[in-house]
């Protein structure tokens, strides 16, 4: 299974699952499920041994850092922490080493990168999607995105192991529901335009809800779209709060800023707060889940309960959360061991 995966995948870069094929990424999944099943057993255990991973953080986390350096670990290799204000790296306003430069000489070390950067590190959505690319261009080793303001393949690929292994390996046809979340926290778009793209392209019936002013950028729902088209599914945008419960098997309800987040080159978290605490009609609570198909809750975490969603829901039998966690662990140990040949 290891064999087939490197056949496909040695050497590819990871900055969204939409730059995958469906075969690349069902295969990426198999042997994530298979890695879960052999965790213990020894038969991955020396995959990259000797070898290093980067993870390089602009932003802190949790489960990202936690679970890359076990990935690294479990694998027989090492996982290297690295943050910005330890490198002199040029930036608008100082001067220092070129991404051209740092992605060449680090890819002398290393087997791998992975770079972490999210909205509040950047002067306008895009920018840290536009930085990872630029690595990837430079970089002779495989570079992945762990988080940045457009994208989470990592996390994309953690849901769909989930819903794979709670609602069956064939996802055509199940309807998902995309819901924004009134909340505290001014998330990027970056998990769920993720999971727009994966669930579409796996083929789920995907909605999308949020109240007006809350749009995911135009291009990735574009994308999201022409998946469904592909799969002969629909994909239904509302914004209505109630609506896309009917029915759904998995509902993904998650706060995001609005389109209009930067002023003048600065993340406006505080007036997003503030704006988004408005509509507490936009919560996933017991009786909008009613209305599913015995759906699942599924949130990528840190979960900001009583407003995206109800302990009672976060908390209930139909959450998949924490194996959600626990899988980004076993998508990103296949990612590494098939891409850093």
């Amino acid at each position: 299974m290891l064999g087939k995966c490197r056949e496909m995948l040695a050497g590819k870069d990871l900055l969204c699952t939409q730059d995958w094929t469906r075969e690349q990424l069902v295969a990426a999944l198999e042997l994530a499920e298979d890695m879960q099943k052999e965790r213990w057993t020894g038969k991955y255990f020396d995959v990259l041994k000797n070898r290093t991973f980067f993870m390089f953080f602009y932003n802190p986390s949790v489960r990202t850092r936690q679970s890359f350096e076990c990935a690294a670990t479990e694998l027989g290799g090492h996982a290297q922490f690295l943050n910005p204000e330890g490198m002199r790296l040029k930036t608008k306003t100082s001067a220092g080493e070129t991404i051209e430069d740092a992605a060449q000489v680090m890819s002398r070390y290393a087997a791998g990168m992975g770079i972490r950067i999210l909205e509040d590190k950047v002067p306008a959505y895009g920018e840290g999607w536009k930085m990872i690319k630029e690595y990837a261009k430079w970089a002779t080793m495989p570079v992945s995105s762990m988080a940045d303001d457009r994208f989470h393949p990592f996390q994309g690929l953690a849901d769909m192991m989930g819903l794979r292994r709670h609602v069956g390996k064939n996802l055509k046809g199940k309807k998902a529901l995309l819901t924004w979340g009134h909340g505290a926290l001014a998330r990027s778009w970056c998990s769920v335009q993720e999971f727009a793209l994966i669930a579409t392209r796996l083929g789920m019936e995907l909605t999308i809800a949020a109240p007006e002013g809350y749009d995911l950028d135009p291009e990735v729902v574009g994308w999201a779209r022409k998946n469904s088209e592909e799969n002969g599914q629909k994909l239904t945008i509302t914004n209505d709060p109630v609506q896309g419960y009917n029915g759904a098997t998995v509902v993904y309800s998650r706060n995001w800023m609005s389109p209009n987040a930067y002023v003048d080159g600065t993340f406006q978290k505080p007036l997003e707060i503030e704006k988004a605490l408005k509509f507490p009609q936009w919560i996933c609570d017991e009786a909008k889940m009613k209305l599913t198909n015995n759906g699942l809750f599924v949130h990528p975490m840190p979960i900001d309960r009583g407003h995206e969603v109800s302990d009672e829901v976060a908390s209930g039998k139909r959450s998949i959360c924490v194996d959600v966690a626990e899988n980004r662990l076993h998508v990103q140990k296949a990612v590494m061991a098939a891409t850093m040949k």
